[in-house]
């Protein structure tokens, strides 16, 4: 099945021709894909910026996956479906959809149109906006594999979440309350209201106190800086129980970590998000329960794609960054 729309042959896209620094990403016209069996066309509304994205612009983050320029850069997607591959049986023409698709290979979603397999992309909360919607696959995902797979988060245990106030921190501080849990979370004093509203029951300035000497008896420390960030991994270590898990996102689990972490009867694991329809859709339905609320900072058009970025590099921003395509 397909649209009866005649398809154009190229779409306006965010391309990079060499790593660098914002100035590197540039609109182009580029052909206009086409969706394999199993795969959708989709007409894109609007597309999440993640750290991810800066990082791999830069050189580190996913460059490796990707290789080399030229590509273009982006994973979140909200859109339509325009076009159906043969054996696609959950969705259909005209679909509003959402998805983190091809994660960790190129998505290419800094883009009028993307395709990737149908069971990568979940139905849009109707509650949300595209630009909402573009906002939370890649950080919800996160939170979600982080909280529920990786750390099997149960009600009564106390989850600490470092950057609260970002992208994946404010979805994980409102999934780890909805799983039940005590949640405590770092973030400039400006957010503590806001973070307060979405369900944080504690609050730390990292920029008044050390947490690990104003926090502990944890159980899950999801780490959202890393090591790199004043030694926010090894430090975190100080307040798990016994038994406790450090889930470390950037940078890992380095072999010193680990090693530390063991002598004192402490667990860690790195972590990598993957695409995941099925929990998208759970996490759809609490959206459109009011169990989870979706924060944008600001949204720019495509052409702007490096403005977005040097916003986003700032590290300042409350939950996410998007850009609005169609």
């Amino acid at each position: 099945m397909t649209s009866s729309t005649p398809a154009p042959s190229t779409m306006r896209a965010i391309v990079q021709d060499a790593f660098g620094g914002p100035e590197t990403l540039r609109p182009a016209d580029v052909p206009r894909p086409v969706p394999l069996p199993t795969e959708v066309l989709v007409r894109v509304h609007s597309a999440g910026v993640n750290p991810v994205d800066w990082k791999t612009r830069s050189g580190g983050g996913m460059a490796g996956v990707l290789g080399e320029p030229p590509f273009t850069l982006g994973w979140d997607v909200s859109g339509v479906v325009e076009e159906v591959g043969f054996g696609v049986h959950t969705l259909e023409v005209g679909d509003e959809v959402f998805g983190m698709p091809w994660f960790p290979r190129a998505a290419s979603a800094y883009a009028e149109y993307v395709t990737a397999p149908a069971r990568q992309f979940a139905r849009k909360p109707a509650a949300l906006g595209h630009d909402r919607a573009a906002a939370v696959p890649l950080a919800a995902l996160t939170a979600w594999q982080i909280l529920v797979d990786t750390a099997g988060v149960r009600q009564g245990q106390r989850v600490l979440v470092h950057a609260a106030a970002g992208g994946v921190g404010h979805f994980a501080v409102q999934i780890a309350r909805h799983l039940g849990a005590h949640v405590t979370g770092t973030a400039r004093a400006g957010k503590h209201a806001w973070l307060r509203g979405l369900g944080a029951d504690a609050l730390v300035d990292y920029t008044a106190d050390r947490f690990e000497d104003v926090v502990e008896d944890i159980d899950v420390v999801v780490d959202l800086l890393g090591d790199e960030a004043d030694a926010t991994s090894t430090r975190s270590l100080d307040v798990l129980r016994p038994g406790g898990l450090l889930v470390a996102v950037p940078g890992g689990v380095s072999p010193e970590l680990a090693a530390r972490a063991a002598e004192r009867g402490l667990r860690t694991s790195p972590f990598l998000v993957e695409p995941d329809g099925a929990a998208l859709t759970r996490i759809a339905g609490l959206i459109e329960e009011g169990a989870i609320d979706v924060e944008v900072a600001e949204t720019f058009p495509l052409e702007r794609a490096a403005d977005a970025h040097r916003l986003g590099e700032t590290q300042r921003t409350r939950g996410k960054i998007v850009l609005g395509v169609a």
